[in-house]
């Protein structure tokens, strides 16, 4: 998320993450792709206490240590667990689904010129979460105009069907009357489309289930970066390439793992991806990490965090162990997903003059 947004030319200036080892892998990732990128790193402080131990005043304060902005945003993605349909579906009543209310609590505590939420779609899809979410966001809407849609990063060049619901919010305070009624008759947020790959899954024609250690022929007018193919380390590669040979080993025999043909997703487990077709949500809890196309392993660190639209001068440290870089890689958001509302946000705040009115001494695009 905080990529895709640096990309879009907005500043991370405080960022939270509880666990220990993800904040440190982010750190070392974003810093090695800075580098790469020659982005300076400026002010950013990083916090690893539980965001509910952390009060109001000490984000703000931490985050802009020359003064609040009068314009800044605040993005995030709450942990999603206890609402995905392959968790236990605890919604807000479990420790982590607890969060998404913490964090919209944040929103009104903070006080952002806007907001981004992002989580996955069963929080939307479930009665009581929707219900319980709602309740909260009439809270939150007294003072933040409220859209919401759910975007497929498929949809924005990713080789990776993954469906998640964005909320973005506007703080009424400031803006003009006219606007704060356009907003209320309806949607008012123009989430972003891409022409060329919008409805991707039906848009294009893409390769059957196929016998593993054949030879499939790429379908004509098939995107190659829409597929698994795009992402995967080749012949040489291996050596000059972080996070390569970082992939788990298998216990089964050779003869069961061939029986699984390429492209076989539907499994339970052992799901086999296809080199011209996408893979499925990219969720690796349990060291539960897709099959390799067409070679007897699982994907690498490397191909997964390509799978998620990650550039590869975004590098993880050797010394995590692997558990742990594939667990923090299925909780991302894809970056050019990422990106795309990035930009999307930027475009609208210019649009409405939010963005140019009375700043001059501080830039308007910092996020926490």
């Amino acid at each position: 998320m905080d990529m895709g947004f640096q990309q879009a030319g907005f500043v991370p200036v405080w960022s939270n993450e509880f666990d220990s080892s993800f904040a440190k892998m982010n750190q070392q990732g974003m810093g090695s792709w800075k580098k790469a990128n020659g982005i300076e790193d400026g002010h950013h402080a990083f916090d690893t206490r539980s965001v509910t131990d952390i009060n109001t005043s000490e984000i703000l304060q931490n985050g802009f240590p020359s003064g609040v902005p009068e314009i800044f945003g605040m993005i995030g993605g709450p942990p999603c667990q206890d609402f995905t349909i392959n968790g236990k579906m605890e919604g807000f009543a479990g420790e982590r689904g607890k969060l998404t209310a913490v964090y919209l609590e944040k929103v009104l505590e903070l006080k952002p010129t806007f907001f981004i939420m992002e989580n996955v779609t069963g929080l939307i899809r479930n009665v009581g979460s929707k219900a319980f979410l709602f309740e909260l966001l009439k809270k939150v809407g007294k003072k933040y105009l409220i859209d919401y849609s759910v975007l497929n990063a498929l949809d924005f060049g990713v080789p990776q069907s993954r469906e998640r619901v964005f909320f973005v919010g506007l703080r009424k305070k400031g803006l003009t009357s006219k606007m704060i009624a356009k907003a209320l008759d309806g949607p008012w947020f123009p989430f972003p489309l891409n022409e060329k790959y919008h409805g991707a899954e039906t848009k294009f024609p893409w390769s059957l289930v196929s016998d593993f250690g054949g030879q499939p022929i790429k379908p004509e007018k098939l995107p190659i970066e829409l597929c698994v193919e795009d992402c995967l380390v080749k012949e040489g590669e291996e050596a000059i390439t972080a996070n390569a040979n970082e992939y788990f080993n298998f216990r089964l025999p050779p003869e069961r793992l061939m029986a699984i043909k390429e492209g076989e997703t539907t499994r339970p487990s052992f799901k086999r991806l296809h080199r011209y077709r996408y893979s499925p949500t990219a969720c690796y809890g349990n060291n539960e990490v897709h099959l390799h196309p067409y070679l007897n392993r699982r994907l690498s660190v490397r191909e997964t965090l390509r799978i998620q639209g990650v550039p590869d001068e975004y590098q993880l440290s050797a010394e995590v162990p692997m558990t742990k870089k594939f667990k923090m890689i299925g909780n991302g958001v894809p970056v050019p997903l990422a990106r795309a509302m990035a930009e999307a946000m930027a475009k609208f705040l210019h649009s409405t003059g939010v963005l140019v009115r009375k700043r001059k001494r501080k830039p308007a695009t910092e996020a926490v």
